[in-house]
């Protein structure tokens, strides 16, 4: 599903952006850690059942998950994954410590600047692929 690149940029990132849709369809996006056991993604929290993104998700299972950097300024590299699947809540113990995480499945994916450089003539390089 991730290519060995994309893999080892997960593990050498600690910081996440999750996207959660209330049942109001209202939109909501929070900074978050994250584990990944190279096939889902995990997303926990202190006190976790009294946040947005757990209730959203209990109402809505779509998510969607981005981590990024900048590898240089000079010249500019961005890397970035943005995944778009579903969440469950699941308990398990994790970065977080026992108690109920966000399992997020990835169903498409869009890597940028890490299995190929994310600009080439000036134009983006985004490849995006079902999981």
């Amino acid at each position: 599903m991730f290519t060995e690149k994309e893999i080892a940029y997960v593990k050498s990132q600690r910081l996440a952006r999750i996207a959660t849709v209330s049942e109001n369809s209202q939109p909501d996006v929070a900074p978050v850690g994250f584990d990944f056991d190279g096939q889902y993604f995990y997303v926990g929290g202190m006190s976790m059942t009294r946040t947005l993104k757990y209730k959203n998700v209990q109402a809505n299972p779509k998510v969607a998950l981005v981590i990024d950097d900048l590898e240089s300024v000079n010249p500019m590299r961005p890397r970035s994954l943005k995944i778009h699947g579903s969440g469950e809540i699941v308990i398990r113990e994790g970065y977080a410590g026992a108690g109920p995480y966000i399992r997020i499945k990835p169903e498409v994916i869009w890597s940028i600047g890490i299995n190929e450089p994310a600009f080439k003539d000036g134009k983006p390089i985004i490849s995006k692929r079902k999981a």
